[in-house]
């Protein structure tokens, strides 16, 4: 371990300067692959998504746009903790220098708490499509839409910031072993030699207030949604309706009901083992599941994925 001493009156510490990240070994045989090949469909399936809503001019509403840069946020969201992992897995190399957790640590809260500003925003979007399709043009207007979009993402790149102001304040000059697969805030404070309390305080305060303040206004646009859904004429039109929303709330959960578990209601009794799977679904599985949900599903997506793939034969297959 890569190290230096430093002086506290008479004593002499070990000031660290680089993390071991002590995921479960038992997973490295058989997950590494099977991460990887998720994290690249992953890749793959929202940089698709982001390519189609920039080519295809069909595709240049307020809801795909929406679209585009929740799936331009899963990418970011997934490489900061998926790369990592997949080389722990597949090389055992699990030292990360204290910028590069720091940074990890960072972009991972940074980015999460962007994604759940985009999700109200988009049960916003889907909530004036439903429940007020007359007046659907007149209010998300583009400009609108722009100003969502960017008070999203400035939201989460700000808020978070003091975070990764205070981690570099802070002195860690006793073990080095993080027993997780990624820099997550928490464990970083146990490790740390420095006071922490007023960290604690500002973490044990401001995530949860994200994540349920969040919850609650997209669960408020849903409920909407699915009154609006059981006053449509048509039953096949409610059979579709329900079918969406159904969809989005399943990935709605796992994105919510793990964030919950790990910072609103942590408990001490869950093992270290159970906390590393519940952060998968978050990490891995949530961006994994969205461009499927989201995109992938929908017909005017998937025939814009089939010109695109067929001018794509088309030119490298020239008819003679």
């Amino acid at each position: 371990m890569r190290n230096r001493k430093i002086w506290h009156g008479t004593r002499k510490k070990t000031a660290v300067t680089e993390f071991i990240l002590e995921g479960d070994q038992r997973l490295q045989l058989f997950l590494s692959l099977v991460l990887l090949l998720i994290y690249l469909t992953t890749v793959m399936g929202n940089a698709t998504i982001i390519f189609l809503m920039c080519m295809d001019h069909r595709l240049q509403t307020c809801m795909y746009f929406f679209i585009s840069n929740l799936a331009f946020l899963e990418i970011w969201f997934t490489s900061s903790t998926s790369i990592k992992l997949v080389v722990i897995l597949a090389s055992g190399r699990r030292r990360i220098s204290l910028s590069s957790c720091f940074a990890q640590s960072y972009f991972y809260f940074a980015l999460g708490c962007t994604e759940f500003a985009l999700l109200v925003v988009m049960s916003f979007d889907i909530y004036v499509a439903i429940c007020q399709p007359l007046c659907y043009a007149a209010i998300m207007k583009p400009q609108l839409c722009i100003h969502l979009v960017v008070a999203a993402w400035v939201t989460g790149i700000t808020l978070l910031s003091y975070c990764l102001v205070f981690l570099y304040t802070l002195t860690f000059c006793g073990s080095n072993k993080i027993h997780h697969f990624f820099c997550d805030n928490f464990p970083l404070f146990k490790l740390s030699c420095s006071d922490t309390s007023l960290l604690w305080k500002l973490d044990s305060l401001l995530i949860p207030f994200v994540i349920l303040s969040s919850l609650c206004l997209t669960l408020a646009f849903y409920m909407g949604i699915l009154l609006c859904i059981l006053h449509l004429p048509a039953a096949s039109e409610r059979k579709k309706a329900f079918t969406t929303c159904s969809s989005h709330l399943t990935t709605l959960a796992i994105a919510y009901g793990s964030c919950i578990a790990l910072y609103v209601c942590p408990s001490e009794d869950v093992s270290l083992e159970t906390n590393r799977i519940v952060a998968l679904l978050n990490t891995v599985l949530y961006p994994f599941l969205n461009p499927f949900v989201y995109s992938l599903r929908n017909k005017a997506v998937m025939l814009a994925l089939n010109k695109a793939i067929a001018r794509a034969i088309v030119q490298l297959f020239p008819s003679s």
